[in-house]
């Protein structure tokens, strides 16, 4: 297939069909531009403002989102496209190209940072990334009411399998987007906290939106089954959110009936490093625990011959994350568990 490079103004998310494209954003270094990979599929009952769109890559060393949404431009049939589905398998180029977090080559930007007011506008915010932010809020935005972002714990993490929400005022918008993040078929639904300015989900969320995260590995590295838990969970939103024709079966932990709502909202949920050292987890993320429980070791070679000092869970529930690296830094958050909620429906 031919894919059109194209500024975001020659952007068509509305005429029927299937059109792939490079959406090219100016380079800040080089003479060119970043190429950002989006494919539309539009069908006959399309509705002004409604859709889908699922986002690989936020983040540039998380690559669960980038193989699964890659692996759906080649699964999904334009001809049983009955709304709008929009795919971006690589959102961030300039981090995806680092393989790392943050663009790194360029602004040295966090992209879920960067969803603020002047992004790509203000001078102090005109970089690659602030830019990326811009032209998802003016072309992305407005097409869609579906809004899938695929994340990964990279090398920060390790996270039980998850995908994630914040708890919205709206008891529809909360329905909704409860039963869409089920559907991914994951151990665990997470809910979090939602403080932290200028989240791609939180936009999306305040916009009125169903919008779901996800962490489905960990360690920068492809787990086949993190993608198989975000392959399902796009399909299974396509079609129950009346984008795409067809039917789809509940999968894994949803069809057991196993599945648990964890919140990580409040700070007693994370377990700080009082001090640089190496963390030794003992118990598995997923795991249910109580207050108390150590959870892992934090252990100080510069002091050898004292004792690790015990990671303990601060509140009953289900440890979600854990520091994927041995080595963690002073503050870092090596243990998150999650109180267990009830489900809304």
């Amino acid at each position: 297939m031919d894919r059109i490079i194209t500024r975001p103004g020659g952007l068509d998310l509305e005429s029927p069909g299937r059109r792939d494209y490079w959406v090219a954003l100016e380079h800040d270094s080089i003479w060119g531009d970043h190429l950002i990979p989006l494919t539309v599929m539009v069908g006959p009952n399309a509705k002004p403002g409604q859709g889908l769109v699922a986002f690989g890559s936020n983040h540039g060393n998380e690559y669960e989102g980038p193989v699964a949404v890659k692996h759906l431009l080649r699964d999904i049939d334009a001809e049983n496209v009955q709304g709008r589905i929009i795919l971006v398998p690589v959102l961030n180029p300039a981090a995806f190209r680092a393989g790392t977090r943050d663009s790194t080559l360029d602004d040295n930007r966090n992209l879920n940072r960067c969803f603020v007011d002047g992004a790509g506008v203000t001078p102090a915010m005109a970089g690659i990334t602030h830019r990326i932010a811009a032209f998802v809020r003016g072309c992305i935005w407005p097409h869609v009411h579906i809004v899938i972002d695929l994340h990964a714990g990279g090398s920060v993490a390790r996270f039980a399998r998850g995908t994630s929400y914040h708890l919205v005022d709206d008891p529809e918008q909360g329905r909704l987007i409860e039963n869409t993040a089920r559907w991914f078929g994951t151990p665990i639904v997470i809910a979090y906290q939602n403080e932290t300015p200028g989240l791609l989900p939180s936009e999306g969320e305040r916009l009125g939106k169903i919008t779901i995260g996800g962490e489905f590995g960990w360690g920068a590295a492809v787990s086949a089954e993190g993608v198989r838990y975000a392959k399902h969970g796009v399909l299974a939103a396509a079609i129950h959110l009346g984008q795409l024709r067809g039917s789809i079966e509940r999968i894994a932990h949803h069809a057991a009936g196993t599945q648990k709502l964890a919140a990580m909202v409040d700070r007693e949920c994370f377990t700080v490093a009082p001090f640089d050292g190496h963390f030794e987890p003992v118990i598995e993320c997923g795991t249910e625990v109580k207050a108390g429980t150590v959870v892992g070791w934090l252990h100080d070679f510069q002091r050898i011959d004292l004792d690790p000092w015990p990671v303990r869970a601060q509140v009953d529930g289900i440890i979600i994350a854990q520091a994927w690296g041995a080595v963690v830094r002073q503050g870092q958050h090596i243990a998150i568990v999650g109180r267990v909620l009830p489900w809304l429906a």
